[in-house]
């Protein structure tokens, strides 16, 4: 007697699922291969997706965070407080960081730690006397975490070193007390002024003899026209 395989052990007692007509003939390994493929594709738009929702959150945290940097300024309003609405905006500020807080939003506190560049601008610096160099002493921004990443760099003030301070005293007096000399300015020569080339007089016109005037025509003598006769004379001729 030969013993049943494990499988139809596990199929003991439950009914075979009924096989669809003409599935006979269809290639497995081909509908597999597709269906990977379909399952790779969707995989893609989903993490897509989700990139995309992380980003939108990310601008919207940032625009909360910069409501609150908004919000520390009018805190800071002397005309408001002594309006009495100091203690509105604090309020307002402590329930808005409270959400971030919910968000995994946690402002930066770096005051004594050293300068990271990852996480701090560095926009100035003070001697602060038996602090390390580059040790933060200021924040002028506040900077925040989300999750494991930097949602906004903290702009910081970090301690200088003394002997670099002092080098920069010593060459500020020197600059001082140093006389100041008026240097005249440079006078530029003119440019030489080419002479114009001289002019050669036209040679003067040689005289020549004058030509003869032609002789004048002799003027005839005009004869004397005949005197009319009186009628008396006429009279006496007859």
């Amino acid at each position: 007697m030969t013993e049943a395989p494990p499988t139809d052990a596990l199929l003991e007692g439950r009914e075979p699922l009924e096989i669809p007509p003409g599935i006979e003939g269809v290639d497995l390994a081909e509908h597999f291969s597709r269906l990977l493929l379909r399952a790779s594709l969707l995989d893609g738009k989903v993490k897509r997706a989700e990139r995309e929702a992380r980003e939108e959150q990310r601008e919207l945290l940032g625009v909360l965070v910069e409501v609150d940097d908004a919000l520390a300024a009018l805190s800071l309003d002397r005309e408001l407080v002594a309006l009495g609405r100091g203690d509105g905006i604090e309020a307002t500020r402590r329930r808005l960081l409270g959400r971030l807080a919910k968000a995994e939003v946690r402002p930066m506190r770096l005051e004594g730690m050293a300068a990271d560049p990852r996480v701090t601008e560095i926009v100035g610096t003070e001697v602060r006397p038996g602090v390390e160099p580059e040790t933060v002493v200021r924040t002028v921004v506040t900077g925040f975490f989300w999750k494991d990443e930097v949602l906004r760099r903290a702009q910081v003030v970090v301690a200088a070193p003394e002997t670099e301070v002092e080098a920069e005293t010593e060459a500020e007096a020197v600059v001082e007390h140093e006389p100041v000399v008026e240097v005249e300015p440079e006078v530029e020569p003119e440019p030489e002024v080419e002479p114009e080339p001289e002019v050669e007089p036209a040679p003067e016109p040689v005289p020549t003899d004058p030509e003869p005037e032609p002789p004048a025509d002799p003027v005839r003598p005009k004869r004397a026209q005949p005197r009319a006769r009186s009628r008396a004379e006429r009279k006496h001729k007859k």
